[in-house]
């Protein structure tokens, strides 16, 4: 049976976002978010260029009718489509990996803010670089997790009817994968391995889902989900601290 409040669940990212205009913050969400700036117009720029190159080859094939060679504006409402896609979810995937050490040192203040309480080992700079290795071999494992159950979608997405269900399904796995993602930062700062992070998470499945949600549908939104990033690891940390969690062995 599902447990937890999907619709408590889809206040943590408003929260997240009034977090990070919190003063003792700021720093550690500018930091990341310039990094993403940067990140994101390099993708922006490579796959332009990919796209460009593709197109030309296309139009080189066909033949040299004024009227075919003029269809090029297709190919480009087609490359809006397929980059809006591949800077949404990939984006978040290589800006999670550059600014995890710096998202795991907020969710711990975030933390910290919310509780009174102190997380850890608070070793400022020095801390976050030590915690790099730590941070990134979490973030593989995310993908891990992510990519053999994103590849059984898509096969299930090829079956003809089937795939009317896995439209559904993909929604609700990305949405669950947000959850897991974000809530692994003040996890993992409390020294929870990611397989207890998953039975934990599915003791409140409603909420994660919930949670999850809204910061899927952002991360589609261009400029959006250069903020929804640190907006998402301070909501996940209010998850983290509000949402009780029962015991769960490794």
């Amino acid at each position: 049976m599902l447990k937890g409040n999907f619709f408590h669940g889809l206040g943590y990212l408003a929260e997240g976002f009034r977090l990070i205009r919190q003063p003792g913050l700021r720093l550690f969400v500018i930091i990341p978010l310039c990094l993403n700036i940067l990140l994101f117009a390099l993708l922006f720029y490579l796959l332009a260029e990919f796209f460009s190159v593709l197109i030309a080859t296309a139009m080189g094939w066909l033949p040299d009718w004024a009227w075919l060679q003029s269809l090029d504006w297709l190919f480009w409402i087609l490359y809006g489509a397929v980059i809006l896609l591949l800077l949404a979810y990939g984006f978040v995937i290589v800006a999670n990996l550059i600014g995890s050490p710096f998202y795991g040192y907020l969710a711990e203040l975030t933390e910290k803010h919310l509780t009174g309480q102190e997380v850890g080992v608070d070793g400022g700079w020095t801390q976050i670089i030590k915690d790099i290795p730590r941070a990134l071999w979490r973030e593989v494992q995310k993908i891990l997790y992510y990519l053999p159950r994103a590849l059984g979608l898509f096969l299930i997405g090829l079956i003809p009817v089937v795939n009317l269900v896995a439209a559904v399904l993909w929604f609700l796995f990305n949405s669950w994968m947000m959850a897991l993602q974000y809530v692994d930062y003040p996890a993992d700062n409390n020294r929870v391995s990611f397989p207890k992070l998953r039975q934990q998470l599915a003791q409140r499945r409603l909420s994660a889902l919930g949670f999850g949600l809204p910061v899927a549908l952002a991360a589609m939104v261009p400029v959006l989900n250069l903020f929804v990033v640190p907006a998402a690891v301070c909501g996940a940390t209010a998850f983290w601290v509000r949402e009780p969690r029962l015991p769960s062995t490794q």
